[in-house]
């Protein structure tokens, strides 16, 4: 059992009273105090409060080219990635730039037979499958350290407007455009758009392009907010910070989900995964509708999922999203039988756990390593490398970092190290996928093992829970479980966690794996569940626990989602 450390988040009094003063309740303007927030403007999601599309560098002459590109009936052809924000960036570009009267379509690279983004192979697909021959290529959710793809496409007399949000490296791809708020020079303010917050950006750009050259005149002008369900499904699947931008775009996305105005393939996706799109909260996103998008990329061909996105016919949704839930069930079941397997080999005598945990085996499945590096890494709370076998002689692995390991910098220092050890690598601080030679794979593990502690200065690591102390009994009522519940939290801007003490009532399994509790506080008795967990509690109890409602025949109570006993 991992030591887990809990402490409670440090609120800036000043902050916290001056949104008092600007009308906040003390309940919430603690909550956001705590999280950075010191105007009741960064908590404004209306559309006016959107950052300008004129801030993304390259926007405006990105627009002119498309607009160029629309108005002279050139093909355009969309490269996405392939998941969930790839998906839905691809989504948002296809059917925005088909509002506007383009002539567009796409192709997602397959993850096990091209690689990743623009590559020299996804041409060749491209070139071979395509007809006939696209006149501009649009990534979107990649393409920035597509140098060699866009130097291949150029050949082929195609040529590359680019919209991402990933890192850049020392060389650009020649492209027409290159539209991502993180390369240097760009004025945007934040840095936290999802690929599809930059497509989306930039088909806001293209509108009021072609507004002003009175393209609108013979088609009529589209709404490119009934596209914020997209938007906010790929943003919070992506896991970036919920900034105040994207908590704009979220909290618009949701907005359109809960009123009923989707597309057709998310309401299907919300349909199989049984859930009502109309208490939606940025929870489904991530973790029942982002899923079953993930699984296509992961197992099959994420153009299963772009098409249920993009579909215009809910029965032809409908029929997708079972067959994307299909997947996320076969995904389901891959990852638990090798999550099993790693369990079973890391908890033999043969292996050592060191500082972190790197993994082989040759009958796993490469789409679903990245999820069982994660499982383990929560596990033992490690840096952890799952791998799987790749092209001849190689295996690919994906990672997973904790808080005090920026998990690229440390292959990065491997590969320093040892210049042959490591084909090709990539990532950021918490997550990274890598290439390798299977007979070089113990000296690897060795070399990152050092490589963890080098980069860290530890050789042990604790998670940290910050919680947000006690709930006072007066705000612990179904209103306030319903209206957290509506409020945008995710990566960066984390839900509220509570802690308490309790007397435990009443506690049982459900189902053979969940423990329901009733506990009292203070004369008031709440239902608690802790998914996932079997063991009982002591009669007196600290609880660390998310306060969320549960809808059940029409009524609204209350109910302690419990993360940590004490």
């Amino acid at each position: 059992m991992v030591s887990v450390q809990v402490n409670n988040r440090t609120v800036n009094t000043s902050y916290a009273e001056k949104l008092i003063q600007q009308g906040v309740n003390p309940f919430m303007a603690k909550l956001w105090a705590a999280r950075g927030v010191s105007d009741i403007a960064e908590t404004q999601t209306s559309w006016q409060q959107l950052i300008a599309p004129s801030l993304l560098s390259q926007v405006t002459n990105g627009a002119k080219i498309l607009a160029d590109a629309i108005q002279s009936g050139k093909r355009l052809l969309i490269v996405a990635d392939y998941d969930c924000d790839g998906a839905t960036a691809c989504a948002v570009g296809i059917l925005g730039l088909r509002m506007m009267g383009a002539n567009v379509d796409f192709v997602v690279p397959n993850r096990f037979e091209t690689g990743y983004g623009l590559s020299p192979a996804v041409i060749n697909v491209i070139m071979e499958r395509v007809d006939p021959k696209p006149d501009i290529l649009i990534t979107v959710d990649n393409g920035i350290a597509s140098v060699d793809g866009v130097a291949e496409a150029k050949k082929y007399g195609m040529e590359v407007l680019i919209t991402d949000h990933h890192l850049p490296g020392d060389i650009l791809p020649d492209a027409l455009a290159i539209i991502n708020p993180n390369q240097k020079g760009c004025t945007f303010p934040s840095k936290n758009l999802a690929g599809v917050g930059v497509i989306y950006y930039t088909l806001i750009a293209l509108r009021s392009e072609l507004r002003s050259r009175g393209h609108f005149q013979t088609i009529s002008e589209p709404r490119l907010d009934s596209l914020a369900d997209l938007v906010a499904l790929g943003t919070v699947a992506d896991v970036v910070k919920l900034d105040a931008n994207n908590r704009i775009l979220v909290t618009q996305g949701l907005n359109k989900i809960r009123s009923g105005q989707m597309q057709y393939g998310i309401r299907a996706l919300f349909d199989v995964a049984s859930t009502n799109p109309y208490q939606a909260n940025s929870m489904d996103l991530g973790f029942k509708i982002g899923p079953r998008i993930n699984a296509a990329g992961r197992l099959a061909d994420m153009s299963i999922g772009i098409r249920c996105l993009i579909s215009q016919d809910y029965d032809e949704a409908l029929s997708l999203a079972k067959e994307l839930d299909q997947w996320n069930q076969a995904r389901r079941n891959i990852e638990q039988d090798m999550s099993e397997q790693a369990l079973e080999e890391i908890e033999s005598d043969s292996f050592t756990l060191k500082h972190s945990i790197c993994i082989f085996n040759a009958d796993w499945h490469q789409g679903v390593v990245g999820i069982v590096a994660s499982r383990l890494k929560e596990k033992f709370w490690k840096p952890t490398l799952a791998f799987a076998p790749g092209d001849e002689g190689e295996i690919r692995g994906s990672g997973r970092s904790v808080p005090d390991v920026h998990l690229r910098d440390a292959l990065d220092l491997v590969s320093k190290r040892h210049p042959n050890l490591i084909h090709k690598f990539g990532g950021h601080a918490m997550a990274a996928g890598l290439t390798i030679a299977e007979q070089d794979f113990t000296e690897f593990i060795q070399a990152f093992d050092k490589a963890v502690v080098d980069i860290s200065g530890k050789t042990t690591f604790y998670p940290l829970i910050e919680t947000d102390g006690s709930l006072d009994v007066a705000y612990a009522t179904a209103e306030t479980a319903v209206g957290l519940s509506q409020f945008v939290w995710g990566a960066g801007f984390p839900p509220p966690l509570f802690r308490d003490v309790f007397s435990v009532r009443n506690q049982r399994l459900l189902k053979e794996k969940h423990l329901k509790l009733q506990v009292e506080r203070d004369g008031m008795i709440f239902d608690a569940i802790w998914f996932n967990h079997t063991e009982s509690v002591d009669n007196t109890v600290e609880l660390v626990y998310e306060f969320v409602p549960n809808y059940w025949n029409g009524n609204v109570y209350t109910q302690l989602m419990v993360r940590h006993a004490m």
